[in-house]
């Protein structure tokens, strides 16, 4: 399957938006093919141990392939078997959550991709609505480490959609989160590193951008434009 590059994303047109709706994990939060220096380092690996690189390298990664290309493959089972493989090179069996706390704990705004933070202040300063639709936050990092984001307690909500059992790209998880909000589909701009998920959003009528984590400071500029946010976008400087 191939995609499209983050400006080539066809959206209807310039609206004036009223909520920007951010996927977390890839376009909020580092991706964990990211940290992979992290594991290495704190498992006694030498750097470069692992290879595959997800979204960063998708030839790297044969797994990866098969969950963009829509298999049954779910996100959570892709680094489920990720962390076994991680667990293994160690010495040692490794959950899925185990391999999250192995490379996001502590909770840190540095784990936080660079360019967010400041689009989601310029779009709240504006007056434009920020909202995180997430598939499995608590599932991978449990509450207690959400609480230790800044960017969790800025936007004005959170939705996890393991919270209510349905999972992007499923249309109904785009449905909860436009009648949580009360905005048409049609004032709403998603963003989510994952090309299933913003076919999802499209098909409820949202406008959907696909973030590239390859290419995030592009991606967030792009966002910002598409916002009107001069601040954010370096413009106006």
């Amino acid at each position: 399957m191939t995609h499209p590059q983050p400006s080539e994303t066809k959206l209807a047109g310039p609206r004036p938006y009223d909520l920007l709706l951010l996927d977390f994990g890839g376009v909020c939060l580092l991706n964990p093919v990211e940290l992979h220096h992290v594991a290495e380092a704190k498992l006694g690996l030498p750097p470069g141990t692992f290879t595959w690189l997800g979204p960063l390298d998708p030839p790297s990664d044969p797994l990866w392939r098969e969950l963009t290309a829509g298999a049954e493959l779910r996100e959570r089972d892709y680094w489920r078997a990720r962390a076994a493989e991680v667990g293994a090179a160690g010495g040692r069996s490794l959950s899925l959550e185990d391999y999250m706390r192995l490379i996001y704990w502590p909770p840190s705004d540095e784990l936080i991709r660079p360019g967010c933070a400041e689009v989601v202040t310029a779009a709240l300063g504006a007056g434009i609505g920020v909202s995180i639709l997430t598939n499995d936050l608590r599932t991978f990092h449990g509450s207690e480490w959400e609480a230790g984001i800044s960017v969790l307690a800025q936007v004005d909500r959170v939705f996890d959609c393991s919270d209510l059992g349905i999972l992007k790209p499923d249309r109904r998880a785009f449905t909860w989160a436009l009648s949580e909000t009360g905005h048409d589909p049609y004032r709403v701009l998603f963003v989510d590193d994952q090309p299933l998920s913003v076919e999802g959003a499209l098909a409820v009528g949202i406008d959907a951008l696909w973030f590239d984590i390859s290419q995030p400071a592009a991606c967030w500029l792009d966002i910002a434009h598409r916002l009107g946010l001069e601040e954010a976008s370096g413009e106006g400087r």
